[in-house]
Order: C-alpha cells, then structure tokens, then sequence
C-alpha cells in the first residue's frame, strides 16, 4: 500500500469516526444526547452515558490498531533497511607511536673539586651567568704556592747559571759535562714548577661549560674531598633533548630525521621536532632502543627531567583509504569485509559485500590496503544489519 492510498484509508476512517460521534452524540436510535443526559441530572443516566462512549472508544482504538498492522503488512519498504554511507577518498595517512621521554641535557653538572681541603671561597651566587673557564670557587692549596714561590726562586738561579755556562761553552771555555749539567738542573727546575702548577691549579673549581649557577650546594669554609662534595650545580638550557625507549619492532621506521610531535603536560605547550639520534643498541632487559629528540628551548621554560609526550612519526602513505574499525566484519574464513552501495538509484542502493585487506590502524581509523578505491560508497551505521546483495535506504550521505 502506497502513501497516497494509506491517506485516503485514513481520511474515510476519520469520516466514519466523526459520523458515528456526531449520531451518537445527537442520540441516534432513541437515545438520549450527552447534554441531555446533564440536564437531567440523574446520577444512573450519568454513568450508564460514560459506559457507552468509553466502550465506543475502546472499539475505535481496536480497529484503528488493526488498521496500522494492515498498512504495515501491506507496506513494500516495512522490511528495507535503513543506513548511512560515505565516499572513501585517497588522503594523506601518519601513522604515530605513542610514547613517553624525559627531558635531559648533556650540561647539567653538580661540579667537585679535584683537590681536598677548605673551601676558601665561592665567587658565584644562585642565578648567576658564567663562562667557560671562569673561577667558581677556591680551595685552599694548603701552601702549595709558597713552594712554588720557592721552586721559581730556584729555578731562576737554574737558568742563570745554565746561561753562563752555555755562553762559556760556546767560547770552548769549560767542560762540556758542566755545560751538560747546568742545562739538566734547568729543565729539571722547569718541569718541577710545570708539575706544581698543574697541582696549584686543581685548587681553582672553574666551569667546564657556559651555564647558569642553579645551586650553590657547599658553603665556604667547609672542608671538601675530591671527587665527591659537590660544590655547585651548573646547567645550560640551550642544548636539551628528550631520552624515550622505543620497542624494538620499531627499529627499521623509527630512524634520525623523522618528525616527532611533542607535548609537555606541565607547561600545556606542544612542539614539532625531530629525531637527531637513535641508538644502536638494544637493551636486553626490555628489549628497547634509545631515541634522542633535540628541542628548541629559547624561552627557557623547559627544565632537566620534564615529563613529555611524544607521537613519533614512523609511517606515512601519501593515498590513503581509511574506514573506521567499527564497519568491519569477518567471516568464517578469518577474512575481513564491508558493504559498499551498488546500483544507487535516489535514496536507494544494492548493499555489496566486499573483501578488504586493512594496514595500519590509528585510533578508530584503519587503513584500506585493497579491496577498496577512491571514490566508492562505503556503508557505515547499519554496516552490521545489512546482507549482500539486499536494498537499502539511505537516510544520510
């Protein structure tokens, strides 16, 4: 039954509903009218009156309920399923892993002295700029520059004896083992005052890099041991980087140049960057490799040991198909399919069952590697409920 014939059932009902209404109503057979029935006011007329119109109107609600069961039997598109679809369309697909770094720098120093003793001084502050090789801090030498002072009062009384005797020999007056032996005694003094210099030296703390004073760790005046009291702590926040471990799967994607999205929660900022290093070797313990990430820091904000996430881009196809997840179907045979909409005509389709082989997937999307072309018409809500080969309605496009 078509909608213009549903109408005119419906209108000759509604005609035949009225009449009987109105008949009823004006007391048709004898009976009394409703606003009859008021005026007289007699209770017993008043009840048997409502018993008749609600028994006549559950009569009514029963034969329009058999009417709707007629038109839905008799309608030809009751049992066509209803759908959406869309248009697979080549378009670019990044692939990304997931993964989580920690920011480091190879200049973050906590700087020890070389030589034990008080720390006789410390000419920086918390906060400070410093330069490569500039004095940090003192140790005592423990009179190490008073021996010097004398090694070179030595020394120099070594150089002009070997003067003298050198222009001596150089007239042939002398011995030549004299001569010999003032040039000995000479570089001997030399190497000597060299070797306390060097030793002098290792009482000076001075910074190995350009860098800011982010902690003063030790007082002066304290007494400290080579190698182990810390001293300051030195960093320089131009040259940082993010350490990650990457599985090993990824070995042969993940390579040096690769884009890297990088987002620190802390600071609500995001980057773009690149791998500037991978690391050959995997760590039998997790079986994961190291990926160095550089990352501009010229406001500074970004400190040692910040917690980041990275979306490492390890593969990309420049005409991609992609579906969601959810579409897909698998038969008894292990293989996947979808319907596509064949024989379009208007708002109606044939549901086409195809096998499809899927990549790679990123969130609810996954990619299409065949059985699937540009420009198709991919059936999406009520991908589950059709059949091939059976018509469909489609109700968004």
């Amino acid at each position: 039954m078509n909608l213009f014939k549903y109408n005119q059932v419906m209108k000759y009902f509604i005609l035949l509903l009225s009449v009987s209404i109105f008949l009823t109503s004006c007391g048709g057979g004898g009976e009394k009218t409703v606003e009859g029935v008021i005026e007289s006011g007699d209770l017993v007329a008043l009840q048997k009156k409502k018993d008749e119109l609600t028994t006549q109107q559950q009569e009514i609600q029963e034969q329009l309920k058999q009417l709707d069961e007629k038109i839905e039997e008799l309608n030809p598109e009751k049992n066509i399923p209803l759908i959406t679809a869309f248009t697979a369309n080549d378009t670019v697909f990044n692939h990304y892993v997931e993964l989580q770094g920690s920011v480091e720098t190879k200049q973050n120093l906590v700087i020890t002295p070389e030589m034990g003793g008080i720390l006789q001084r410390v000419y920086v502050k918390e906060g400070d700029k410093v330069s490569k090789g500039q004095l940090l801090a003192k140790v005592d030498d423990g009179g190490l520059s008073q021996q010097l002072a004398q090694m070179q009062v030595q020394a120099d009384l070594a150089k002009t004896t070997f003067e003298r005797q050198k222009r001596l020999w150089d007239q042939k007056i002398g011995s030549e083992i004299q001569y010999l032996q003032a040039k000995s005694n000479y570089e001997a003094q030399q190497e000597a005052i060299n070797s306390m210099k060097q030793q002098l030296a290792k009482s000076s703390i001075r910074a190995p890099f350009a860098g800011t004073i982010d902690d003063v760790i030790t007082e002066q005046g304290s007494v400290v041991s080579p190698g182990q009291t810390p001293v300051v702590r030195l960093v320089n926040l131009s040259d940082m980087y993010i350490q990650t471990d990457v599985p090993e799967t990824y070995i042969t994607n993940i390579k040096t140049g690769k884009d890297v999205e990088v987002m620190f929660p802390v600071l609500n900022k995001t980057m773009d960057a690149k791998i500037r290093q991978t690391g050959d070797f995997i760590n039998p313990e997790n079986r994961t490799f190291k990926v160095e990430i550089a990352v501009p820091n010229t406001d500074k904000t970004i400190k040692p040991n910040l917690t980041a996430r990275l979306k490492i881009n390890d593969y990309t196809n420049e005409n991609a198909i992609l579906i969601p997840q959810s579409i897909i179907s698998e038969n008894a045979d292990g293989e996947q399919y979808i319907y596509i909409l064949d024989s379009k005509e208007g708002q109606k389709a044939v549901a086409k069952r195809v096998i499809i082989e899927t990549g790679i997937s990123q969130g609810d999307v996954i990619e299409v590697l065949s059985g699937v072309k540009d420009g198709d018409q991919i059936i999406e809500e009520g991908a589950r409920s059709v059949k091939d080969g059976q018509t469909v309605k489609i109700i968004s496009y």
